[in-house]
């Protein structure tokens, strides 16, 4: 699903119209990056968990020159930890089918 398709979803579910979703889907997506380049953490309770987290600064090896050793500078990643409703409705056990075995 790419942004249209979310905000043609969020339009049906919502009764509302696209231009209306696509104002509110843009308004969360921009509410969560703000927050978390802030240093905030952003809880949707049964979703999940938007945060940033340090990674230190570390050496790697340059892909294109083999064995030269790079210096990897400390940054700050954007995150996400899926939510408990989230995780449990992705692993649904769905029924054996019942069938002839071979």
């Amino acid at each position: 699903m790419n942004r249209t398709e979310l905000v043609a979803a969020v339009a049906d579910k919502c009764g509302m119209t696209k231009k209306d979703a696509e104002k509110a889907v843009c308004a969360t997506v921009q509410a969560i990056k703000e927050s978390v380049a802030a240093g905030n953490k952003v809880q949707i309770i049964g979703f999940g968990t938007f945060e940033g987290r340090k990674r230190q600064a570390r050496k790697g090896r340059n892909p294109r020159k083999p064995g030269v050793v790079i210096d990897i500078p400390a940054a700050v990643i954007p995150t996400f930890k899926a939510g408990k409703g989230f995780k449990e409705l992705l692993n649904v056990k769905k029924p054996a089918k019942k069938g002839k075995k071979k």
